[in-house]
């Protein structure tokens, strides 16, 4: 409404206008920043009529939360580092780019997490920087994170009572997880985002998609599908901002069999695994904050991380 507000020819009509009470004479156009505006007993601080009305939004209109107040405070990109609207998902929008300013400071841990993308209802997703581990994907050797798979249960268990405070665990909402079949190497994001929305996962804790570490990288002509990203990774890794230099795990299975998941190499190239493999793969942590959530400080630059409250 603000942005309307700004650039809005109004005609004003002399008459009952705020407190005074003069009597209709005329109607004109103006522009509200060109008419003067008498601000002795308003108690505000403009001086033209324009900026009094944005003083009065302000004062009047309810304070932005959640993904709500980073999308106020944020310009939206279309190239570059950033946060872009995402074409794929309606009212997503995603932070793209080498590095761009998405740092969080979450569970008392300075700058260690990073939103991967604001959704529609204003939640805020957000990936642990540092692996807690290298951990089997399930001990079992089935691909479905619902079963629950071995990671799955250690994730809304041992670690979420365990290693985050009570502050992180009271800003956390439980979320539905894309956890759909990936075919691998294939060359259309739209049929690979409808896969994996094709299976849901509702819980707390859980793990980047295979489309999310895809779709976080800005130049989409190289690395905008999951063959195009394998077939430059080496150059991909230097626009993308999801890459840890180490292997770790996604939350997406191979299509193609029931024991394999895909990882992400230390070098940014996408590969599957057995999901039991003896040695376990780097683990980044996954969560939703509430869109009720307030921005407290920051800037989301890693020097100055977003904090909440």
């Amino acid at each position: 409404m603000k942005k309307i507000l700004k650039n809005r020819i109004f005609i004003f009509i002399l008459g009952l206008f705020i407190a005074s009470s003069i009597s209709v004479l005329a109607a004109t156009y103006f522009e509200s920043s060109a008419v003067t505006y008498d601000n002795k007993e308003s108690g505000l601080t403009s001086t033209d009529v324009q900026g009094a009305i944005d003083e009065l939004y302000n004062a009047c209109k309810t304070p932005a939360v959640g993904g709500d107040e980073i999308l106020e405070k944020v310009d939206i990109v279309t190239s570059g580092d950033g946060l872009y609207k995402d074409e794929y998902e309606e009212g997503r929008y995603f932070y793209k780019g080498a590095n761009p300013n998405n740092y969080v400071t979450f569970n008392n841990e300075m700058a260690g997490w990073r939103i991967i993308f604001i959704e529609s209802d204003k939640t805020i997703k957000i990936m642990r920087i540092a692996s807690i581990g290298e951990i089997k994907w399930d001990e079992g050797g089935s691909n479905n994170w619902a079963g629950p798979a071995t990671l799955n249960t250690y994730l809304n268990s041992t670690y979420l009572n365990n290693q985050l405070n009570e502050v992180a665990k009271d800003q956390i909402v439980a979320s539905n997880f894309s956890i759909g079949k990936v075919t691998y190497g294939n060359n259309n994001m739209s049929t690979q985002i409808n896969n994996e929305n094709s299976n849901k996962w509702y819980g707390k804790v859980a793990l980047p998609t295979l489309s999310e570490y895809i779709r976080t990288n800005s130049n989409k002509n190289r690395c905008g599908t999951f063959n195009l990203m394998n077939s430059n990774y080496s150059s991909c890794v230097s626009t993308g901002w999801m890459d840890y230099n180490n292997y770790w795990w996604t939350l997406s299975p191979h299509s193609g069999n029931s024991y394999n998941a895909y990882y992400v190499n230390s070098r940014g190239r996408i590969e599957y695994g057995d999901v039991d493999y003896s040695y376990g793969y780097g683990v980044h942590p996954t969560i939703y904050l509430s869109s009720n959530i307030k921005i407290t400080g920051g800037d989301g630059s890693q020097n100055n991380p977003y904090r909440f409250e």
